[in-house]
């Protein structure tokens, strides 16, 4: 913006208006995010993201990198879908390899995502809660997350960046205790479900926060390229598990959650759904685990042919695409990631101008951002 518009602007807001700034470190933006809002009294005028605090270049550091080593990159993408981020990478490698992985392999990315998924959604959950004034949210959603990253930690020696989804299947086997450890888990979060729906879904008080708030109709989620629960709560049909079945997922017998309202409650009924539909796909996999190898054999350097290739996976928060450009050379040429949170973000504004200032902190909390996602 210019010096003129700026005076311009200036000029044009009246003596009653002020400006708030929120973040770049503030509880509400789940991460280094600063949000510029005008207000008028309590009624939000206008939003403008500010974006680049933790940008780190992922994308040239990719290029910069073999095709072995720039997957590991897109673990500190969209942190909370490691796994996910990694496996579409490693799917773009293997268009370009032409590389069929094995059977055990799939079923392995299918289990390792929808854990993901769960561990995702529990800790968006707590937080959600949190973010609204209640506390105990945020110990039952970790509580059960906690869970799942135990069982990350024995087979990939890690609980949040895994970096276990490699080009050819997955970098180890499972531990021996994985499906042990699974049942055990399924028992008891099936059991914790219920609290999520007594604790918030039919408290009286969240839902005359979230019903009516936000809203974002399904032309819009789609202009402004909003994938996810977020589209999906307002009625885009868009999981790409259904509509572009990848490793194995055109044999999982699950639901794509929608939902037609287009507000926070929407979207927050949507990752509750989700869970349910994730603890159905795993029930189906975790005693049908194919016996043989866990990855393809493949060569220690990696080399794709020259040309294109694109992968896309449904991850925690919505489409994440990969675009390799190669010159037949060890490293890609060019890389471009398409990730969720920055779509989604950009319909913040459409969703919270006209509303309340504390409507502004419940339409963040269902958008589920993971800023480095953002700043890549």
């Amino acid at each position: 913006m210019n010096r003129n518009e700026n005076i311009e602007e200036l000029l044009e807001s009246k003596e009653e208006d002020f400006v708030v700034n929120i973040g770049p470190q503030h509880p509400s933006t789940h991460g280094v995010l600063h949000l510029k809002v005008k207000l008028q009294g309590e009624t939000v005028k206008d939003v403008v993201p500010h974006l680049g605090y933790i940008h780190r270049s992922i994308e040239k550091m990719s290029e910069a990198s073999t095709y072995r080593n720039f997957i590991y990159l897109t673990s500190r993408m969209d942190y909370l879908s490691a796994h996910m981020n990694n496996q579409a990478c490693s799917m773009a490698v293997e268009k370009g390899m032409a590389l069929e992985i094995p059977a055990r392999a799939k079923v392995i990315r299918i289990l390792m995502s929808e854990l993901t998924r769960l561990a995702s959604h529990t800790l968006w959950w707590g937080a959600l809660g949190l973010d609204l004034g209640a506390t105990t949210p945020f110990f039952i959603g970790f509580r059960d997350r906690e869970e799942i990253m135990d069982i990350f930690e024995e087979t990939c020696g890690a609980r949040l960046t895994m970096n276990y989804m490699v080009p050819g299947g997955a970098m180890y086997d499972l531990h021996s205790n994985f499906q042990k450890r699974v049942h055990t888990f399924l028992i008891n979060f099936k059991k914790h479900l219920p609290e999520y729906d007594e604790l918030l879904t039919g408290n009286i008080i969240f839902q005359n926060r979230m019903k009516g708030v936000g809203k974002i109709s399904a032309e819009d989620a789609i202009s402004y390229g909003c994938t996810g629960p977020v589209a999906r709560g307002s009625g885009v049909s868009c999981d790409i598990r259904k509509w572009f079945p990848y490793d194995g997922y055109e044999g999982a017998r699950f639901d794509e959650i929608l939902e037609t309202e287009g507000d926070c409650f929407a979207r927050y009924m949507v990752r509750v759904r989700e869970m349910y539909e994730s603890v159905k796909i795993i029930e189906q996999y975790i005693d049908n685990i194919p016996e043989g190898d866990f990855q393809a054999k493949t060569k220690a350097v990696l080399k794709l042919p020259k040309g294109e290739f694109y992968s896309r996976v449904e991850t925690a928060r919505g489409e994440l695409g990969v675009y390799i450009v190669s010159d037949g050379s060890m490293k890609p040429y060019r890389i471009k990631y398409r990730s969720p949170n920055f779509s989604n973000l950009s319909a913040l504004k459409h969703m919270a101008v006209g509303g309340k200032i504390g409507d502004l902190v419940a339409i963040m909390a269902t958008l589920d951002l993971v800023i480095p996602d953002i700043d890549r």
